[in-house]
């Protein structure tokens, strides 16, 4: 009887631990996108455009 319960106790652990790591990189994947998309629809104009003209230079694309 222990032998089962115990067996029965490391099968849900391990369905537990599984789901977890399913979903925990599909949470955070959508927590940074909402903060990118919420920071970008915030930030003033200015602040958007330097940023990008910053990223075009970061990977040597000539934007001037």
């Amino acid at each position: 009887m222990l032998q089962s319960d115990l067996s029965s106790t490391t099968r849900s652990t391990q369905a537990a631990v599984g789901r977890t790591a399913a979903v925990l990189p599909a949470f955070l994947a959508a927590f940074l996108g909402v903060m990118l998309i919420w920071g970008v629809g915030f930030a003033g104009p200015q602040v958007i455009h330097n940023a990008a003209h910053d990223g075009r230079h970061a990977h040597a694309f000539p934007c001037h």
